[in-house]
């Protein structure tokens, strides 16, 4: 195993640090530890109820809305960057969504990763992921609470590599901000957040604006229609040529709050979205994704008695999906089977495409939710969870396209741009289909002695396409030392297939499976949480899983088509180290480091795509009390290509960050500054094969960002 020498200093620096400083610190840090205990943050994520982090039953990651701020992050993407053992990269599939790699595990729709808005989550039942070409502005975040590993017990389906809560401000007792942001690439934001009391009722509204023409130095030099050209004697294809990685989108929150009651709004539109590689691996500067999500939420939390809190909460999500793929560009040529789509074993004939081949699949998905958790602490020394809870999921698609089943057979040599709608027939790419779901979950946590805690627990999940599942989870949280914490944790989840992997049918690239298992996982963790002194505290963690019956797709024997199936096992082990300093007043260091070893329990290769090692540094100076600086580089490698890419082997990279604050004392004006990618770097990051030279990432990108803020 081969470490940066960047990642190694650190290393070294951190234990010399820590063993010159040993003996020293004994004699005084008896006096220091109720002290700084009081000072450390308290999560949620890891049971359901707030606990300090250092106890917290799970390997949980704070960001603040200081840590963002100082970092200049504009996105939730680029604080993620900041989680130990986290990547984020785009998909190898399409539109170059985003993907957040835990431990090794990841997939195209990033589907074994659980985001929360506030709690509850607000996947596309279809893919199983986020929103298409989901982004989130971090102006709105009050902090994220993340879980790397598995969290089903407590938040049930697709909890598997780990858990992501986005947990937005409280606008109605946060300061009121304006501001505006503008940038390379075209980029240009604004914003506002306000909110007040009005008698009883405390009132908040924010609105942001985020939008950019995309990095057009992004190129890709060969594409999948560069390959189509050589074979049929065309010249359709647009490569070499950008990357389309434009965005609009618009992101809005309401919220009234009325003694116990909550009632929350969200609005989350991408108004037009560029499709990165192309839904095929062929430039596509013409599609677009558009993408709505709105939620509505209330809550209510009632105190019972001094020992007894019941929460209720119920949803509503409506999101409506529109995309218009230019699969291959016009004038492309393609031999076309007799179900109208692409075919190279059985065609019918060849097939010219005048204004392309272009589909453009539609979908509405409703998802309405209820869940009810008591908590009860009326036993001694135990803290009782009960949830109940049950969800519908429905998905009506809609598709128009010129090429496919009940449009065209490959008998006619041309074809124009004219798109036949066939939703309504089994010539869709997906029929309307629904699922429900009802949970219910068990937890305890039981302070066997003064030091120490067993959280132990289980959720049994029903659906009602593929059956029940049970998962348990048991933690041992020892206080060793006054200022050491050692836990022992085991976890398993669960991801549910998406209607995508169950269903999909008339499509070229795969068909469904409704035989489909859901991928299981098994966790061990060994956690120790050393806080030294007030200014250095280290955590450490080592862990290992093994993962069952992961979906991918397969050949269907005696055809030329491609069919979802529950292909291969994983077994994963790795370690994290996180080291947070603070060597004066006005100096922060924060480094993490995290090694993951992932293989495929049939073929003893490792995971493809993943980096298996990955390193961050941020530096936070204050240099007096109105200008603040902040620097942060990554550190990205060994990354394995897929057993069938014959592609020279992905290069490690390292970046760098610049922020630079100013505030004057006594003003509501704040100015901003921040240059990513500062020293200009080409880095890659893996494409599927068509893209010959991978997808590289942006280059040197400079914002500036003034806001004004003022007290409601």
């Amino acid at each position: 195993m081969k470490f940066n020498p960047f990642v190694r200093a650190i290393l070294l620096l951190a234990s010399l640090h820590s063993a010159a400083s040993w003996a020293a610190r004994q004699n005084t840090i008896e006096e220091e530890v109720a002290d700084f205990y009081g000072e450390l943050d308290m999560v949620s994520i890891a049971t359901g109820t707030s606990k300090r982090i250092d106890k917290a039953p799970a390997v949980t990651t704070l960001i603040t809305a200081e840590d963002i701020a100082r970092s200049g992050a504009s996105h939730l993407d680029e604080v993620l960057e900041m989680v130990p053992g986290l990547h984020v990269a785009p998909s190898t599939i399409s539109r170059l969504d985003s993907v957040y790699s835990i431990r090794g595990l990841q997939t195209g729709f990033n589907p074994q990763v659980l985001v929360l808005l506030n709690g509850t989550e607000f996947k596309n039942s279809f893919s199983g992921g986020l929103p298409y070409t989901f982004r989130f502005p971090a102006n709105i975040i009050e902090r994220i609470e993340v879980i790397r590993g598995p969290g089903t017990a407590v938040y049930g389906a697709d909890a598997y590599s780990g858990v992501i809560n986005i947990v937005t401000k409280n606008l109605s007792s946060s300061a009121n901000s304006a501001g505006a942001r503008i940038g390379s690439f075209g980029s240009r934001d604004l914003w506002l957040q306000t909110g007040g009391n009005w008698q009883e009722l405390a009132l908040g509204f924010a609105l942001e604006h985020q939008q950019s023409d995309g990095d057009t130095d992004r190129v890709v030099n060969a594409d999948q229609q560069t390959v189509f050209d050589r074979i049929f004697g065309t010249k359709a294809s647009r490569a070499p040529g950008a990357l389309a990685t434009r965005y609009d989108i618009l992101n809005a929150h309401a919220t009234v709050q009325y003694q116990g009651f909550t009632w929350e709004h969200w609005w989350w539109q991408q108004r037009d979205g560029g499709l990165g590689p192309g839904g095929a691996q062929a430039l596509d500067p013409a599609g677009y994704q558009k993408f709505r999500d709105y939620r509505t939420k209330l809550s209510h939390v009632h105190q019972l008695n001094d020992n007894l809190s019941w929460t209720n909460d119920l949803s509503y999500l409506d999101a409506r999906s529109e995309t218009y793929f230019v699969l291959f560009p016009a004038g492309t040529r393609l031999p076309i089977g007799a179900d109208g789509n692409a075919n190279f074993t059985k065609p019918v004939g060849r097939v010219t495409f005048t204004e392309g081949y272009i589909g453009s699949p539609r979908s509405n998905h409703q998802d309405s939710r209820f869940n009810s958790i008591l908590n009860y602490q009326g036993v001694n020394e135990h803290e009782l969870r009960l949830e109940f809870g049950a969800f519908e999921q429905k998905l009506s698609p809609r598709e128009l396209k010129n090429f496919g089943p009940g449009v065209i057979d490959g008998t006619v040599a041309q074809i124009d741009g004219q798109l036949t709608d066939v939703t309504g027939t089994d010539y869709i790419y997906v029929k309307p289909v629904s699922r429900t779901n009802v949970h219910l979950s068990v937890q305890d946590i039981w302070q066997i002695a003064a030091d120490w805690a067993l959280t132990y627990g289980v959720r049994y999940d029903h659906f009602s396409d593929f059956g029940s599942t049970v998962n348990p989870r048991l933690a041992v949280v020892w206080d060793t030392a006054h200022n050491l914490t050692t836990k022992l944790l085991y976890g398993s989840a669960f991801r549910a297939p998406s209607f995508n992997e169950l269903f999909l049918q008339n499509n070229p690239s795969a068909l469904g499976n409704p035989n489909l298992d859901p991928e299981t996982i098994d966790t061990v963790e060994l956690v120790f949480d050393y806080q030294i002194n007030f200014d250095n505290h280290l955590v450490f963690n080592l862990y290992q899983y093994r993962a069952k019956d992961l979906i991918d797709k397969t050949a269907v024997p005696g055809t030329s088509s491609l069919q979802t199936a529950n292909l291969y096992n994983l077994d994963g082990q790795g370690a994290e180290f996180e080291w947070n300093w603070r060597p004066a007043a006005h100096w922060r260091a924060d480094f993490n480091f995290a090694y993951q070893d992932t293989t495929n329990r049939a073929t003893d290769l490792q995971v493809a795509n993943a980096p298996g090692q990955s390193a961050s540094l941020r530096l936070y100076y204050d240099i007096n009390s109105n200008w603040q600086v902040s620097g942060w580089a990554h550190w990205i490698a060994d990354r394995q290509r897929a057993a069938n890419d014959n592609r020279a082997p992905l290069p490690d990279y390292q970046l760098w960050n610049l922020s630079l604050n100013y505030r004057p004392d006594q003003s509501p004006w704040q100015v901003k500054t921040a240059i990513r990618n500062l020293l200009n770097k080409k880095a890659y990051e893996p494409s599927g094969t068509a893209i010959s030279n991978d997808f590289l990432l942006e280059g040197r990108s400079l914002t500036l960002q003034i806001s004004y803020n003022w007290q409601p």
